[in-house]
């Protein structure tokens, strides 16, 4: 099976599987939680806000559902920008630790079982190159990578904007889908158009890694 076709299948079995998920959660009630959030006013976003960073900060948390649910219960650039800024708070923070306090530490925030993960990554050279380091914080993996571009000699100046870069691009179409998944009717259709926009951010984190692989080589 050549490589084409294994990526073809890999996109539509996540597609299938994102849109499975849709139709289950479409079936959950969840008019109270959303009631009971929008209750909160503005403090709804601060909310979020933290519980993303958290899930982010302690990766064994997952973090991807709060963009979905930042999506679902407010209002579209609210979520984007709530979303947004607690990425880059929490890897900055994540960043951080592992560069002031090392690999013991990381360890114990991301436990044993991913530390595996974290130094997979941090054999990659991500320091070598933005392109590299940005892309990697392009893929669902942002929160280890930010603990293993802390282990490395990456900078804050390289590290900062890959950062931001990376947030931007990476967390709209999230936050899309989280908008449109409980939405009937043509909230498939939206859905739809951010799985592929997600599809299309795995593509662009793949060439931006691919362009820098040179550099890596060379070195």
């Amino acid at each position: 099976m050549n490589k084409t076709l294994r990526k073809v299948i890999k996109f539509v079995l996540i597609a299938g599987g994102v849109a499975l998920a849709i139709w289950a959660f479409q079936q959950v009630d969840l008019d109270p939680l959303k009631a009971k959030i929008e209750s909160l006013g503005p403090w709804a976003p601060v909310g979020i806000f933290a519980l993303r960073t958290i899930s982010v900060v302690i990766p064994i948390v997952p973090s991807t559902i709060w963009a979905f649910f930042a999506g679902s219960f407010l209002d579209y650039p609210v979520a984007v920008a709530t979303v947004v800024f607690a990425d880059i708070v929490s890897c900055s923070l994540g960043f951080y630790l592992a560069k002031r306090y090392g690999r013991g530490l990381v360890e114990k925030l991301v436990g044993t079982r991913f530390m595996g993960k974290v130094d997979k990554l941090s054999q990659k050279h991500l320091e070598s190159n933005f392109f590299l380091l940005a892309g990697a914080l392009m893929t669902g993996a942002f929160d280890f990578v930010s603990y293993s571009a802390g282990l490395t000699t990456t900078k804050w100046k390289m590290f900062l904007p890959a950062l931001v870069l990376g947030a931007l691009v990476s967390d709209a179409p999230m936050v899309a889908i989280g908008a449109n998944l409980f939405e009937k009717g043509n909230g498939y259709m939206f859905a739809g158009l951010a799985i592929l926009s997600a599809f299309c951010l795995s593509i662009l984190a793949g060439w931006l890694q691919k362009r820098a692989s040179p550099s890596v080589t060379n070195e």
